[in-house]
Parts: C-alpha cells; structure tokens; sequence
C-alpha cells in the first residue's frame, strides 16, 4: 500500500478460514506459499485462521513444518482475533507473534482501494450504482430481508 500502482492481492494469496474450511483447502493455499515456483513475490494470508478447526490446523501445522525446508524465503501472514490467540494455530506459531497497529490512516486506505476499485470507463454497468463508478459496495439494512 505504499503506492496505488502496488496491486491488491490476488485469489490464490488470500485464504480466508471458517470453521468449514477443509484441510485440503489449507494443504493447497501452504502448498502455493511454500513451494518455490515461478510467482515471484507473493505475500500469502491466511485470514481468520483462529476460526480453523482443531483438526485441520493439526494438520495444517504438520503440513507447515514438513513443507518449510522446501523454501526458507516464504512470505506468510497468519491473521487471528486476538481474542481467539489461544486457539491452537495461533498458539502453534506463537513464537512469530507480531501485535500490529494499521501504520496508515483510514482516510490513505480508502483512498488505496478507491483507486483499485474504481471502474475506468463508466459504461452501462453495476458500477454506475455504486458511489463514484466503483466496483465494489457495501449495502446494509438495519432491517433484515427488506430486498438487498
């Protein structure tokens, strides 16, 4: 984020957990972060990876420690709920834990994702919708089921 030319992450850099994420989905994203290939520099992220089971993070650790000697220059972001610290991921690689603080201001991250949100040449598309011809969009109801 330290330029709008930097790109948002990819799909296959981003693993976002629930409680129905299975190992294999785990296997696959640490298999892509730890396996040299061609990528180049990637920053892989596991996303509420406190919300894993217990079981899939056994083995995601296990599968961890076997696929680490195969690349010593990965980049991997492990992000939890500190509130959720003691579940058995986060304790796994407690060791790594860095408490981090957004280092940039609300305002500087809007502007990043406008600029990568934004659609270039406003057509007749869901952009128009949206505020500023972006892409994206939050749309919320007090109210549940009233036709979002």
């Amino acid at each position: 984020m330290n330029s709008p030319k930097q790109p948002l992450p990819t799909f296959d850099e981003v693993l976002l957990c629930t409680p129905q994420t299975s190992a294999e989905q785990v296997g696959l994203f640490l298999r892509r972060c730890l396996i040299p290939c061609q990528g180049g520099d990637k920053i892989y992220t596991m996303l509420y990876a406190d919300e894993l089971s217990y079981d899939v993070s056994c083995r995601a650790q296990e599968l961890f420690q076997h696929l680490q000697c195969y690349n010593s220059s990965y980049r991997l972001i492990i992000l939890c709920n500190c509130e959720r610290e003691n579940s058995y991921l986060p304790s796994a690689f407690s060791h790594c834990k860095v408490h981090m603080i957004p280092q940039r201001s609300q305002a500087d991250i809007q502007q990043y994702l406008q600029h990568h949100f934004r659609v270039a040449q406003p057509s007749s598309s869901a952009a128009a919708v949206f505020k500023e011809h972006m892409c994206v969009g939050i749309v919320s109801s007090k109210r549940a089921g009233m036709g979002k």
